[in-house]
């Protein structure tokens, strides 16, 4: 539409220099952009976050099913392709050594090593390395280049290969095409197809057209709470990363001081975040250090910008290198030049061996990084990467030294050195549970390599079944023996809710299968309280009925707790003069409490949950000032919900009074139990007047305007759907005429929806 012309026909020739062509002195690009809303109003709540990702951004659609797809491949054929190309170089960006095998392991350890425990955030599942803010991390420099290598196999398989699958299997082959015996692979990672923008990745604000160096950019982090050095020093959660634009930790160290204790700290922090263990931690970082290199040629202030803000003609290549060819023995990364063995393409355990026999003194790379060299001069060399008969001293990173300097980490690396089949086994499966940490349960795995066995606890394993499941007319009567218990259709509805409201979409963990609400820790958690004596309650119903039957039909607590959830709501909707069924999907099954991982469960653990106006006791000191109704929204994205979907879902559970403590907070009924739309009709009234009751405004009074009579009682996790416009947009629907009806049904859609999050064995 632009309509540019010559300045002597009195018109102005626009040049494209970021002035906008339609008028004004608005400077383009994502630094100068015109102001959003959010710049408007910064505090306001993000409702949108919960549509990101939608379906007009899905070019495959709907109903397209990856799981058909993906099986359809030859999967020998697949893993020859890219064992191929691995052992292949182009001209443009040539391979280290003859092999891009290491550069590929890089590229797949750094898609998946973003996942963290404490929200399931992360991780490769929808390669997310493709879009900023992830694929612009001066961490991950050059992984563009590397997805820009596989992309002709990404383009040969098509849409029956994800490019979250594709990353991490080419990183096993690669490991494999270098005598690594990987313990296997599972496909089924379902790629995004947009930028993450809801993840909170760090307080920090910084401009890359502004970081001259890699230091000067982690140096201005403001994610450590305490001072170093104090005994409550620690990572503001649930960050995992321990400075801005890392995977991990800075490998110079802390603020790249060339401190080995210090790197531990980090190290130790970071990975216990990302769910592992101190051997497991030792095993990823030796084990992935026998391969490959770490290229500093070029001093960081002269290399382009990362790939979000590189120049159009650069086609989402980032970080152009000027000097030589920019790649090959120019390349630049992290700054930090050399390699850790003799021979970096082959499995063996000369990193270990070469860290403890030799003493290691602080040097620079070319580039000025810290780094460390051997003081032996007989110490072994490496063949240079690209130049033929060169040879080059070893190199050890700050975190590599680390390993050796702590006692915890050191005592694993002895284990290894005298044990390498040991060494192998343990980063075979910690590689393994580095790339399918969030994949969430076994049943969504996809292909020949898949493993299935019981024998990893972090995979939160459930027992196969061994009896039938209960049919329709096992339902009708179960349904009967729960209402015939005399639980209140209040505290069915809880506990069902309680049990499947653990499940995050992000790593897929949680949910009311394997019956864990009864198992520690859920059990003990104060916000699931209420539902101990219904449990109980329930489990006398399954020990009646599973003692009855002659044949091999059983029904698991699991099932049966969601079972007395649909029984409620029936009821609950007929006494409120709504007839429906809700839907109910038996086969759920029960699992154990030595095959539920407290700790990994912990971290489940909700610091707010709204729909059930729950608040931690600690919640201020843990949130760093987050408002509730913030942690609101992040529970209803984790939990998958629309923004419709969340406001049904509420209105429905205060109509049943579901509070954790079964308080009046949110009930705006007379009439408890029953599914009216009482809670949006109070909410969007104007007969009444909210006021806060404590300084912090965390607890509200309604009153009656024309008698200023309290009436109700809310929290932020009521008003907000009041307050909010674009929620309060959709209550208004419920509240009005012909809105009941609506609502009944619309919430009994998303109450299946959430009670089925998890089923992965009936839906993938």
């Amino acid at each position: 539409m632009l309509d540019i012309k010559d300045d002597k026909t009195n018109t102005q020739t626009h040049e494209m220099t970021g002035k906008c062509p339609f008028g004004g002195d608005r400077i383009g690009g994502s630094l100068g952009a015109p102001p959003t809303l959010s710049d408007w109003y910064p505090d306001r709540l993000k409702v949108e976050l919960l549509h990101q990702n939608g379906p007009r951004a899905n070019p495959l659609g709907d109903h397209f099913d990856y799981a058909t797809a993906f099986n359809t491949i030859d999967f020998v054929a697949l893993k020859q392709d890219i064992k191929e190309f691995l052992n292949s170089s182009v001209a443009w960006w040539p391979s280290d050594y003859g092999n891009y095998g290491p550069q590929m392991i890089r590229m797949a350890w750094h898609a998946a090593g973003t996942y963290r425990i404490a929200d399931g955030r992360g991780g490769a599942g929808e390669a997310l390395q493709r879009f900023a803010p992830v694929s612009s991390w001066w961490d991950n420099g050059n992984t563009d280049k590397s997805r820009r290598l596989i992309w002709p196999i990404k383009q040969k398989y098509g849409s029956a290969l994800s490019w979250g699958d594709l990353m991490v299997l080419t990183g096993n082959c690669a490991l494999e095409i270098m005598g690594f015996p990987t313990y296997g692979f599972g496909g089924g990672r379902r790629d995004a197809w947009e930028a993450d923008s809801s993840t909170y990745w760090g307080p920090e604000v910084w401009n890359p057209k502004d970081v001259s160096s890699f230091d000067s950019m982690v140096t201005r982090d403001k994610r450590w709470r305490g001072q170093n050095g104090d005994a409550d020093y620690d990572l503001e959660n649930p960050l995992a990363a321990t400075h801005q634009a890392l995977i991990y930790v800075n490998p110079e160290g802390p603020y790249a001081n060339g401190d080995p204790m210090g790197s531990a700290r980090d190290i130790r922090i970071a990975f216990t975040r990302m769910a592992m263990n101190d051997e497991e931690t030792v095993a990823l970082i030796a084990g992935g250090h026998a391969f490959g290199k770490s290229h500093g040629m070029v001093a960081a202030k002269k290399v382009g910008p990362p790939p979000e803000i590189a120049p159009i003609e650069a086609m989402g290549l980032g970080w152009q290198n000027p000097d030589g060819t920019g790649f090959a023995e120019y390349a630049m990364t992290n700054g930090i030049e050399g390699s850790w063995t003799p021979n970096p393409t082959q499995w063996d355990n000369s990193y270990l061996e070469n860290l403890f026999k030799f003493n290691w003194e602080q040097t620079k790379s070319p580039a000025g990084a810290l780094q460390w060299t051997p003081t032996d001069p007989s110490a072994p060399k490496t063949p240079d990467a690209h130049i033929p008969g060169k040879i080059n001293p070893l190199m050890m990173m700050t975190s590599d030294i680390a390993l050796k300097t702590d006692p915890e980490y050191r005592k694993v690396c002895e284990k290894f050195l005298n044990d390498f089949d040991a060494f192998t086994q343990a980063f075979s499966k910690a590689w393994y549970k580095l790339t399918h940490r969030d994949m969430g349960p076994r049943e969504r795995y996809l292909g020949p390599e898949k493993k299935l066995e019981n024998d990893l606890l972090w995979q939160d394993p459930i027992p196969p079944c061994e009896h039938d499941t209960i049919g329709e007319a096992d339902v009708a009567a179960l349904k009967q023996s729960i209402i015939a218990t005399g639980i209140s259709a209040s505290d069915l509805v809880f506990t069902a809710f309680s049990a499947a409201a653990t499940y995050r979409n992000s790593d897929k963990r949680g949910g009311a299968n394997g019956g864990r609400l009864a198992l520690a820790p859920q059990k003990d958690w104060a916000v699931n309280r209420r539902t101990v004596p219904v449990i109980t309650a329930l489990r006398g119903v399954v020990e009646n009925f599973n003692g009855k039957q002659t044949g091999n039909i059983k029904v698991s607590l699991a099932d049966l707790i969601v079972l007395g959830g649909c029984a409620a709501l029936e009821k609950a909707a007929s006494d409120a003069g709504v007839q429906i069924s809700v839907p109910f999907t038996p086969g759920r099954r029960d699992t154990t409490q030595k095959l539920t991982d407290i700790e990994m469960f912990d971290w489940l653990k909700p610091v707010v949950d709204g729909f059930r106006n729950y608040v931690d006791d600690q919640f201020a000191e843990i949130t760093q000032g987050v408002a509730p109704e913030e942690m609101f929204l992040d529970k209803a994205q984790l939990l998958a919900l629309t923004a419709p979907e969340w406001v049904a879902l509420v209105g429905g559970l205060r109509a049943m009074g579901a509070n954790y403590d079964g308080s009046a907070n949110g009930i705006f009924t007379d009439r408890v139990g029953v599914l009216t739309n009482d809670f949006f009709t109070v909410l969007t009234s104007m007969d009444y007047e909210w006021k806060k009751e404590d300084e912090k405004g965390m607890i509200f009074s309604l009153d009656d305007r024309a008698t200023g009579k309290p009436r109700f009682k809310a929290t932020r996790s009521d008003l907000i759907f009041g307050s909010n416009s674009q929620l309060r947009a959709v209550a208004e629907v419920y509240a009005s005429s012909g809105g009941h009806a609506r609502f009944v049904k619309d919430f009994v859609q998303v109450w299946d929806k959430v009670m089925m999050l998890d089923r992965f064995d009936v839906r993938i």
